[in-house]
């Protein structure tokens, strides 16, 4: 196993970016559900929400971003609050979401 441990949020933002939504074929991050990723002493903690709170892949994705952070290197924990204040919105997309989606 690799011994280098996240010392900072790259990483995590990394390993976020390989998730995608599975409906709408668009990473997590592109799609503008994560709101905010702190790493700290080996736990990592991510603020982030869904399109909606019915969402029927929200189980599937909150489980998919524990664990893809998880398997960094030198992580002990992590902690992902899921909220719905602020709720999503299109305009959170990122320039590449919008293209993908063809809403630009």
């Amino acid at each position: 196993m690799n011994s280098e441990a996240v010392t900072d949020s790259t990483s995590a933002w990394a390993a976020l970016r390989a998730i995608p939504d599975p409906e709408f074929g668009v990473n997590i991050v592109d799609l503008g559900l994560i709101y905010s990723v702190e790493v700290t002493d080996g736990s990592i903690d991510v603020v982030m929400t869904l399109t909606t709170e019915t969402c029927p892949s929200g189980a599937w994705i909150h489980e998919g971003v524990k664990n893809a952070l998880a398997r960094l290197p030198g992580v002990k924990s992590v902690n992902v609050d899921l909220v719905f204040e602020p709720a999503w919105n299109p305009n959170m997309l990122s320039a590449e979401a919008r293209r993908h989606l063809g809403t630009e």
